[in-house]
């Protein structure tokens, strides 16, 4: 670094901050310093910055599963955030196994991380208490933990359980069912909005309409599917379904289109998440958007503060709002009249 900046005559803070993708710095400046690492292809020993600065700018994510669209979504915003202020992140799966998650965290905590996040499959707070007694700052994800303030980024889950209810509810569902989680945060409240909303509506909770799914991050789909094929079971069967995700959806839809009915006509269905493969779909999937990729740039932007803040900061809570976005799985008056137009032809 002090060859380039001598090379160059500029100082070796103004190397280090390119770098380290430094905003302050000019773009011609930038550019000539890039060109001379890239001659003598130097590359910056992280190592021995660590030594000096305290820090090593990378940022740990621990997340329920690695292939889930919702979480892919959430990395992909939160390390463009951090790679532009000069941190990298190191992103690790759980499986939904709790204790798969302390193992992950401890090997990242030993690798001496500035920050870590985490979407957390626990249901009880030993591990955080811990990371706090040892100063090492994290951010939680998705899930909230009872008993635990903490920074957290999520969306507003009760939200989005009415959102999606009445949403069937006004397209004329009588029968309403809903797969729901496990006892996290989002699950629980999400179930909470589907039956507030039904209760608003003065329509009955029926129990047997609600599916509970053990893990519903990981092979979604099969699960989805399966769940699907107990309420083919019941009598009378529903006719709408709120799914707490979207891949559980799209294993539910699958199964229900595979079983012969109409969707939305005999079974009008909507998921959670917005996620991006819809056109891939027979029936294009009706959802709740939950805003993954801000969910990932709030977290991001909390973790800098964090990092850039000379005395402790107070926990900060973010939830967003959902959106509903209507396609045509629960386009159920648009199918009937189109139903009803070829009739007539």
């Amino acid at each position: 670094m002090k060859d380039i900046a001598r090379d160059l005559g500029v100082s070796v803070i103004t190397i280090s901050k390119v770098l380290r993708n430094h905003p302050d710095i000019g773009d011609e400046t930038r550019e000539r310093v890039l060109a001379r690492v890239k001659e003598l292809d130097y590359r910056p020993n992280f190592a021995a910055r660590s030594l000096v600065t305290g820090r090593s700018y990378l940022v740990g994510l621990v997340v329920p599963d690695l292939l889930h669209p919702f979480f892919a979504e959430i990395a992909k915003s939160l390390s463009d955030v951090l790679r532009k202020n000069g941190y990298y992140l190191i992103v690790s799966s759980s499986e939904e196994d709790p204790d798969l998650e302390e193992q992950e965290i401890n090997q990242l905590l030993a690798r001496r991380l500035d920050t870590l996040i985490v979407a957390s499959c626990r249901s009880t707070v030993e591990l955080f208490f811990r990371m706090a007694k040892q100063e090492m700052p994290y951010v939680l994800l998705d899930r909230e933990l009872p008993g635990l303030s903490a920074n957290f980024v999520g969306v507003d889950d009760e939200a989005v359980g009415m959102l999606a209810t009445r949403h069937l509810i006004e397209i004329g569902c009588q029968r309403i069912a809903h797969i729901r989680g496990p006892k996290y945060s989002p699950a629980l409240h999400r179930l909470q909005g589907y039956k507030r909303a039904l209760t608003e509506a003065g329509m009955k909770i029926v129990d047997d309409y609600i599916i509970a799914e053990p893990k519903v991050d990981v092979d979604s789909r099969r699960h989805g599917a399966e769940a699907m094929g107990q309420l083919l079971s019941r009598k009378p069967r529903p006719d709408g379904l709120f799914c707490i995700n979207d891949p559980l959806a799209v294993g539910a839809m699958t199964r229900a289109l595979d079983e012969g009915l109409r969707i939305p006509e005999d079974l009008a269905i909507i998921g959670c998440g917005n996620l991006h493969y819809d056109d891939a779909l027979r029936v294009p999937l009706s959802t709740v958007d939950q805003q993954s990729r801000r969910i990932g740039e709030e977290a991001g932007r909390i973790t800098l503060a964090i990092m850039n803040s000379k005395t402790p900061r107070k926990s900060e809570k973010v939830l967003l709002e959902p959106q509903l976005v209507v396609r045509a799985s629960t386009q159920r008056r648009a199918a009937k009249h189109a139903s009803a137009s070829r009739k007539h032809r």
